[in-house]
């Protein structure tokens, strides 16, 4: 059979189900199969190969069968050039940031960001690496000018933000970092590539941890580069070859697997989080809701301009409770699990507290205690009555995990 020539003109959801897979021409089965081999066939002189080359099959850490084939799909998935795929999605983001930066560096990034990010660059490249960091609220485009310096190499976003939901213009802060000769990266993580698409606004690099939405059942973990071939090789020497943070061949194939139904999936988390962030807002005791899909986020306006499938599946809300009544709240959910990670298959919620060490950076609506929740796939109804029921339930006593009647 000959290969399936699956390129950019075909639609996305085309793409999601044929890219990177082909008919094995061992077998004849019309799905890749796993190949969970560490090492290669050697040619018949050895010799003339590059131990620390990420081209062909040698040995797993360099690269294998099934990475491929998941880097092929995201490619085409992003519009992208070339995907490196990793452990994780801290290991693309810090696979990314220690290939690109040098001591001297400066690097501007995202009030909100993910804890990681945050880690590594207020904590772990300045101090070990002499990595200059500014952190910026990068929805003021005026703040992010003013924090240019000579040596600014970087500009490192997340938008939707993680946790909070705060927005970010892409295209607009391409524009200033590119006037400087800088790049920028963006972690699309919340949002998706269905939903957004940086590298389409202007940026450089594109992050995702493909263990949320793009897998999608909350079972394998991944992440990924994606840019311009030319950038993206010395990062892969760098963070696959000599770092190691290379994807395992079984979470490649489970990842492969989420990925075809992300178009499917997206439309109904799309539709159910705008759905409950709606409701919500109507609820006497929710003190806010921060949902860019509604007109009263304060950066409604540039999501709608750039989240052009939908506004994800992410809603940051608090409660007119102190710190007890908001855990109570939680303990009287039986359809929303109270867990870590998000754009799984089932709703996820997490209460974050008045002692987050980033608080500081957020405005003043969430530093009394607030909840992120990733609305799932269930229906829209038996979410909304979860949520209905705890709140109807939030001053009532605690016994355990019974469902309050």
């Amino acid at each position: 059979m000959s290969e399936k020539n699956i390129d950019e003109t075909f639609g996305f959801a085309t793409r999601a189900v044929h890219g990177g897979n082909e008919t094995d021409k061992e077998t004849g089965a019309i799905r890749r199969p796993i190949t969970m081999a560490n090492s290669y066939e050697l040619p018949y002189d050895p010799s003339v190969v590059n131990w620390s080359s990420a081209e062909g099959n040698v040995y797993t850490r360099n690269g294998g069968a099934n990475q491929r084939y998941l880097e092929k799909k995201l490619s085409l998935l992003h519009g992208a050039q070339d995907c490196i795929a990793l452990a994780s999605g801290v290991a693309a983001l810090s696979g990314l940031f220690f290939s690109l930066l040098k001591s001297g560096d400066h690097v501007i990034f995202s009030s909100v960001t993910y804890i990681a990010a945050y880690r590594l660059l207020n904590e772990l490249f300045n101090g070990k690496f002499e990595v200059e960091t500014t952190i910026v609220d990068t929805s003021d485009l005026d703040a992010v000018r003013k924090a240019l310096r000579p040596n600014t190499k970087l500009a490192h976003i997340e938008t939707p933000g993680n946790p909070t939901t705060a927005i970010t213009d892409i295209a607009a802060i391409a524009e200033i970092i590119h006037s400087i000769g800088g790049y920028l990266s963006v972690d699309n993580t919340f949002a998706s590539p269905y939903n957004q698409r940086p590298l389409e606004l202007g940026a450089d690099f594109a992050v995702e941890s493909l263990t949320k939405y793009i897998n999608g059942h909350g079972d394998a973990m991944g992440g990924a580069i994606l840019g311009k071939k030319e950038l993206l090789e010395p990062i892969r020497t760098q963070a696959q070859v000599n770092l190691g943070g290379t994807i395992s061949p079984f979470n490649a194939w489970l990842i492969t697997r989420g990925a075809v139904t992300l178009p499917l999936r997206m439309k109904q988390h799309n539709q159910n989080a705008l759905a409950v962030a709606a409701w919500l807002e109507r609820q006497e005791k929710v003190r806010f809701v921060d949902y860019p899909g509604l007109a009263s986020h304060p950066r409604h306006g540039v999501a709608a301009k750039q989240m052009f499938g939908g506004f994800g599946g992410m809603i940051a809300f608090g409660l007119d409770a102190d710190h007890d009544t908001n855990n109570k709240f939680v303990s009287n959910l039986r359809v929303i699990t109270s867990a870590v990670s998000l754009g799984h298959d089932e709703s996820l919620i997490v209460f974050l507290g008045e002692n987050d060490e980033r608080q500081y950076l957020y405005p003043k609506r969430f530093h009394n205690g607030f909840f992120r929740l990733s609305v799932g796939l269930e229906d829209t109804d038996d979410i909304i009555s979860d949520l209905n029921h705890a709140l109807l339930n939030i001053n009532k006593p605690y016994f355990g995990t019974a469902y309050l009647r």
